[in-house]
């Protein structure tokens, strides 16, 4: 199957998750995504996670199916050959995704005097220019205030760096708007996107800013409740959880046949003057009813618990660590279509994903990050059409890394 976007030519020039993930995810759908890095590498290069060698996983698992160029983007000579490949990358390029602080020579109003159709992809941290990462972001955007257990008195951070993750996807679904209003009227287009307003957009199209603006009860952190309907975690007999979730009637019929709690959860409401087939009265009273669900689960074994949940149509799932994940017990991991083993030089071999987006029932899978300046030599030749003593005399004054750095 062609690829949706075979023929487009990114040049990205970034760092750490967000923009690296928005080239990867155009990559992935066959954009020619040309990752410019400093000599030596960016500030990315050895971030954890590490493979026993000590490679980095990370920097491994966004940048696949990219190629890889090093340039001394301090030096005018350097940002001179980044600019030729914006200007030289053909009709369907001229396009730069960036997180980097502008340089001499490769602002925007420099690249787009060479070429007018330039679309310039630039990740902020705030509007106004200020630093940012996801780590501040969650700070200052309330959601770490309402994480953690009921009883904690401060804020709680949680893992995943879901800013980053929303503002990779928001900038390669800016980029391709862009090109295709290029593609249509031959205008080019200067896009800004900051983490900031991906959290704060999130924060107000979910209700939590509304919500803070018109109660006068500020919403309260819950531990693994789920807010405004019951759903939490249950420990079973052999000391495993499982989280349980109801947002239908449906799952709460279900839910109250398989537990054998019908009658004294009836008895429930009638006492509270309650109406458990609304989600609202069953977050209000989420305690009681946990109170009397929580024995049916401590009286069985995960596995057992697992079997019950399974014939009905409640929500839910066994807790597990990435080291479950990855152990893959029962094979899952290994025959999953998303799936497949990727080599990754200087690292190994490992199951790593490939596009979740399927295309007419074909799996995108993963393909190897490229070693740091792999591509230096290839790219330069092909599209500035080097030839190998001007490039072994630009490697021999710095201005080039050497492949395979």
């Amino acid at each position: 199957m062609t690829a949706p976007l075979e023929g487009l030519r990114v040049l990205e020039l970034s760092s750490f998750v967000a923009s690296p993930l928005g080239g990867m995810t155009l990559a992935q759908l066959g954009a020619d995504v040309i990752r410019v890095d400093p000599v030596g590498g960016g500030p990315d290069r050895h971030r954890w996670p590490l493979a026993p060698g000590g490679g980095s996983l990370y920097w491994a698992g966004l940048n696949q199916g990219k190629r890889s160029v090093t340039v001394d983007l301090r030096s005018a000579e350097g940002a001179e050959l980044v600019g030729d490949l914006v200007e030289s990358s053909g009709p369907e390029g001229g396009i730069v995704l960036t997180n980097a602080r502008p340089r001499p020579g490769l602002t925007y109003e420099e690249l787009s005097a060479r070429r007018p159709d330039l679309i310039h992809v630039h990740l902020l941290g705030r509007r106004d220019g200020g630093t940012a990462v996801d780590y501040t972001v969650n700070a200052a955007t309330g959601f770490a205030c309402v994480t953690g257990p009921e009883d904690h008195a401060g804020p709680v951070n949680h893992v995943l760096p879901a800013w980053d993750v929303a503002t990779g996807l928001y900038l390669a679904v800016g980029l391709l708007a862009a090109e295709r209003r290029r593609a249509r009227t031959g205008r080019g287009e200067q896009l800004t996107v900051s983490l900031q307003d991906v959290a704060l957009a999130t924060a107000g199209n979910l209700g939590y800013l509304a919500e803070a603006q018109l109660s006068s009860s500020p919403r309260p952190r819950i531990g693994n409740h789920v807010y405004g309907d019951f759903g939490r975690d249950f420990p079973t007999r052999d000391g495993e959880r499982i989280m349980v979730l109801v947002l239908t009637n449906r799952h709460w019929r279900d839910l109250l046949d398989m537990t054998g709690t019908a009658a004294p959860l009836g008895a429930l409401e009638e006492r509270l003057g309650a109406d458990f087939t609304h989600g609202a009265d069953r977050y209000r009273h989420r305690e009681l009813i946990g109170g009397l669900l929580s024995p049916w689960f401590a009286e069985r074994t995960c596995e057992q618990a697992e079997a019950a949940l399974g014939a009905t149509s409640a929500l839910w799932s066994r807790y597990r660590t990435f080291a479950d994940v990855a152990r893959d017990d029962d094979g899952t991991l290994k025959t999953h279509p998303l799936m497949n083993t990727l080599t990754q030089p200087g690292i190994g071999s490992y199951l790593a994903p490939g596009l979740p987006v399927v295309f007419g029932g074909e799996q995108t899978p993963a393909t190897p990050a490229p070693r740091l300046g792999e591509h230096t030599d290839q790219v330069l030749g092909e599209l500035l059409g080097l030839s190998p003593a001007r490039l072994d005399g630009l490697r021999a004054r710095g201005v080039i890394g050497e492949p395979h750095d």
